[in-house]
């Protein structure tokens, strides 16, 4: 089928991300990615290249005794997890930088809370516009966000500005022990529960928003969320909420018409392997 205007020439995509990386000097840097080959040939067809495969990771202790019963916010917990998370992004900005990226697609982000400590481990591959010069680290953005996701985001007007995080865990009040003894024999809602992961998900929420904010964007994209009893502590709760914040590009929104794709394959190809037939 002829494209139209209205239909995007897959074929003059290809070709030009096949001419990106086989411009002059575009084979004389060694990269590594964790990205796929289709997400590097999405990126190229919009003018960027994958430069190296980068990491921040960051450890805060959280002191002993903070999981025991309690009421309302674990706020050393609260200030772990923020800390671990800032210093795993701060040193993931500096690798992308160092390493000459504009900034850091795919990334994977690694969580755990323990008794004693927070661990954060983040990992994805900085890329830059082709040949483009180094940036500053506050100026590298982050992004959770596939290579497709961000190469659409882009084709779309959209900047992709950075990662925000909100965590809040909150514990869940004792029962009485006249509502333990009445609650025994029939079904019930847990209404303590139910109250500390609401408090905990409002808590959360606002911060990964204020987060976004400070970072002059106007909207989360792929947000995941965690949430649930504490694996450790099952009478304490935790809310984690993670996104990529974006915005508006100078020339604003741009629409991009959607490409309908009819796999000709068989759904089930099956054979004797001894013959082939």
């Amino acid at each position: 089928m002829r494209p139209t205007p209205e239909t995007p020439d897959l074929k003059a995509v290809v070709r030009h991300a096949v001419a990106a990386l086989e411009a002059p000097g575009a084979e004389s840097v060694p990269t590594t990615s964790d990205l796929t080959i289709d997400e590097e040939l999405a990126l190229h067809s919009i003018g960027w290249e994958p430069v190296e495969l980068v990491s921040g990771v960051s450890l805060v202790s959280i002191p002993v005794g903070w999981w025991n019963w309690g009421q309302g916010e674990i706020t050393a917990a609260d200030e772990a997890h923020r800390h671990a998370v800032a210093h795993a992004i701060a040193r993931l900005h500096r690798e992308a930088a160092r390493a000459g990226g504009h900034g850091v697609v795919g990334v994977r982000i690694e969580r755990a809370v323990h008794p004693t400590h927070v661990e954060v481990a983040l990992v994805g591959s900085a890329v830059r516009p082709v040949g483009a010069p180094a940036r500053p680290e506050d100026e590298v953005f982050l992004s959770d966000l596939s290579g497709r996701d961000f190469t659409l985001l882009s084709m779309a007007g959209w900047e992709t500005v950075g990662l925000c995080v909100g965590a809040s865990f909150v514990f869940a009040p004792r029962r009485s022990v006249g509502a333990v003894l009445g609650q025994q024999t029939q079904n019930v809602e847990l209404t303590n529960f139910t109250e500390a992961m609401y408090a905990a998900r409002e808590t959360a929420m606002t911060r990964m928003q204020d987060a976004a904010l400070a970072l002059r964007g106007t909207g989360v994209v792929g947000v995941t969320i965690t949430e649930g009893p504490m694996s450790f502590a099952s009478h304490a709760v935790g809310f984690v909420a993670i996104g990529t914040v974006v915005r508006p590009g100078p020339a604003g929104h741009q629409r991009v018409a959607p490409i309908t794709v009819v796999s000709l394959n068989d759904a089930v190809v099956s054979f004797d392997a001894r013959t082939l037939e």
